[in-house]
């Protein structure tokens, strides 16, 4: 039974409704892993066992009778801790909202319910989902489950970890710095970072915050390409407002083989160096792509300003998380920008003055990242898609030490700013682009290294459809060997 737990989720549905195996046991295979192997990753740090267990049953009465909730009609799975989800607490890591139960479920929390699947629990995250960590003080520390003396990433660090060991069939992340992403390259899992504006994330959000924030998305992660394009069908469309003005159709992929893409592929970038090890991994990806037949080319780019768009999404990014500022941290931020030299470049000084952007000056900044968009969408006239790194290394040690900003990691020996590697995170996000990661192989060191596929505004099923030809042709999801 071990190797069904790691089975992609259509699999297991399908055994479901076949009557291999009934919902109530696999939902107990689930479990009784979370109980033997949690404790060294703590990756679900809430549980709702007796609701889970009353919702199995149900499902297979209903299967009985000859009805089907829908197409994850039984499948057990979890959500990221910061999806409201009534009767669990919605804390984003945040100490303060220890005691936050929301009244109603995010809107893709319902949409999982709606299709059939049993939730059963909540995966951790790093305090305001603000780290490649995942780590807080209510919840304590996740480990990787390929070293754990690793981070699994963050901030959905939880929810890669529980799919990559095996304790659940398939999760919800979200992303705004690669937090889907991040996290799925880290563990060796599937993530995809949808179109913004794609799904709702209505309850995905701090308590009393409604609007939509600029750059975040919501999306799902799991251990097969098919698993991310099920559920991204799941998760996506408009709240029930929009609904009544638009309906949501994404363009099918057509491409049925490799050869028949043109990809550009993008290794390195000077202001966010990436390690060889993953350098690697990823040119003998490209090196195969070419082989079976599809134009790989290294040099092609948008007509984009690689340092202008990081400084730019740096700027819009913490422009988009400054709410969470108190009035006291607000001016304390203004004394600050104040201080700074006109020169200061770094990236504190940087969020420092987005923290307080006047909002003259973000308009100025939107006006940008859309010239840039418009480029983006010009160079995917000529191509298909761009691979390029999902983060700067493998997955680093814990490091707990100080903020985010006085971090590093090493890249090929030598420690960098972490932050460097948010880089990898906008290039893309910033201009609403979606992106796949998907698992091409191992770095000399046993770990995980995920392959970053960016394609055009609305191209989500063409991300999702390369992944799926890589896992068929290349590479798939292989369990961490003290999991299996």
């Amino acid at each position: 039974m071990v190797a069904t737990a790691f089975w992609p989720a259509r699999r297991l549905v399908s055994a479901i409704r076949r009557r291999k195996i009934s919902a109530v046991e696999l939902l107990e295979l689930y479990l009784e892993r979370v109980a033997n192997h949690n404790p060294a990753l703590n990756a679900i740090v809430v549980t709702d066992l007796e609701g889970a267990r009353g919702r199995a049953k149900a499902a297979d009465a209903a299967l009985a009778r000859g009805e089907t909730w829908g197409p994850l009609h039984g499948l057990p799975m979890t959500v990221k801790e910061s999806y409201d989800m009534v009767g669990t607490p919605t804390t984003w890591g945040i100490p303060r909202l220890h005691d936050n139960y929301p009244k109603r479920n995010a809107l893709a929390v319902e949409r999982f319910l709606g299709a059939g699947a049993i939730i059963f629990g909540k995966t951790n995250v790093p305090i305001y989902l603000a780290d490649w960590q995942s780590f807080n003080t209510i919840y304590g520390t996740t480990n990787n489950p390929w070293d754990l003396s690793r981070a699994p990433g963050g901030s959905s660090g939880g929810a890669a970890a529980a799919l990559a060991a095996g304790l659940t069939a398939l999760e919800a992340g979200s992303d705004i710095g690669a937090s889907i992403r991040n996290p799925a390259h880290y563990c060796g899992v599937y993530g995809h970072k949808p179109t913004y504006g794609v799904v709702s994330p209505r309850g995905q959000a701090l308590p009393g915050n409604v609007a939509p924030s600029d750059i975040s998305v919501v999306g799902p992660m799991a251990r097969s390409a098919a698993d991310l394009d099920l559920a991204l069908g799941i998760m996506a469309g408009p709240d029930d407002i929009d609904a009544r003005g638009w309906r949501l159709r994404l363009p099918p992929a057509r491409k049925k083989a490799l050869a028949e893409f043109k990809v550009a592929l993008m290794l390195d970038e000077p202001s966010a160096r990436v390690d060889r090890a993953v350098q690697d991994r990823l040119q003998a990806l490209a090196d195969f792509l070419a082989r079976r037949g599809a134009k790989v080319d290294d040099r092609a780019r948008p007509d984009v300003d690689t340092a202008e768009a990081h400084a730019l999404y740096i700027k819009l990014l913490r422009a988009a998380t400054s709410p969470r500022q108190t009035d006291a941290d607000f001016a304390r931020n203004q004394e600050r920008v104040q201080a700074l030299s006109p020169g200061d470049e770094s990236y504190l000084a940087r969020m420092t003055r987005a923290n307080v952007l006047a909002h003259r000056d973000w308009l100025a900044a939107n006006q940008a990242r859309h010239r840039m968009r418009l480029e983006w969408a010009a160079f995917f006239e000529d191509y298909d898609l761009l691979l390029c790194p999902a983060a700067a290394s493998a997955a680093f040690p814990h490091d707990q030490a100080g903020e985010r900003h006085q971090r590093t990691i090493l890249v090929d020996g030598e420690p960098v700013p972490t932050t460097d590697q948010l880089f990898w995170a906008g290039f893309s996000g910033l201009v609403y682009l979606p992106s796949t990661v998907a698992p091409i192989g191992l770095t000399a060191e046993g770990l995980p290294v995920g392959v970053q596929i960016v394609g055009p505004q609305y191209g989500d099923r063409l991300c999702i459809q390369f992944a799926r030809l890589i896992e068929r042709d290349y590479q798939g999801f292989v369990p961490p060997p003290d999991f299996a």
